[in-house]
């Protein structure tokens, strides 16, 4: 009698698409199980199978989880800081250091639910993180750009900590200084940390 293999664990990312009714529960098992046997993460996965644009899952986890939400195609690869993280970690955890400001580090993360890979970061990096949503094929190809260049020279990217990231229009109503969100924002943090947490403890079931 043949027999049928578990369900994989979900990631929470796969958890967070399931609640917005972007995805079926089946649906989501089935591209975990894909993933795994390729080894890769499931928002790249998900994208591979063109189940649901990266542009989709990165705007619709900046409004689940309140993080800001980045175009990439928007952003200058001279304003990344001349701090950077270290290129392997870049690639394994899939994250980008945007900006540098009063001791906060902005980076830029496909998946916001992947606490280990912002732990990781945080380690190496010795400041606080403020997570950047953007879309996961974009992400990976600023990735190469970056350990490319690094292993020529950084010193073409290094234009100080000054700039100021804006992630919303043109008008002066909807730019946004990250740095404010990070000092005027605690109960929004705590709320983030709160719906992370309930994601992660749903895919360590």
């Amino acid at each position: 009698m043949a027999t049928t293999s578990p369900p994989s664990k979900l990631s929470g990312i796969a958890r967070m698409l399931i609640q917005e009714k972007l995805i079926s529960e089946e649906e989501a098992n089935a591209i975990q199980n894909q993933a795994n046997i390729q080894k890769i993460p499931f928002i790249s996965q998900i994208i591979t199978n063109k189940k649901i644009s990266a542009e989709k899952i990165a705007e619709t986890s900046a409004r689940a989880f309140g993080f800001p939400y980045l175009n990439l195609d928007a952003f200058n690869i001279d304003y990344l800081p001349a701090k950077s993280i270290d290129p392997k970690l870049m690639q394994s955890n899939r994250v980008l250091a945007l900006q540098n400001r009063n001791n906060v580090l902005y980076v830029a993360i496909s998946d916001p639910t992947n606490l280990h890979a912002l732990d990781s970061v945080q380690f190496q990096m010795g400041m606080t993180l403020s997570p950047v949503v953007v879309e996961d094929d974009k992400l990976g190809k600023w990735i190469d750009r970056v350990v490319e260049s690094k292993d020529t020279s950084m010193s073409s990217l290094d234009v100080g900590d000054d700039f100021d990231l804006d992630l919303g229009g043109n008008d002066k109503e909807d730019e946004v200084e990250i740095a404010l969100e990070v000092d005027d924002a605690p109960v929004v943090k705590f709320l983030q940390k709160m719906l992370l947490d309930a994601i992660n403890m749903g895919a360590s079931d």
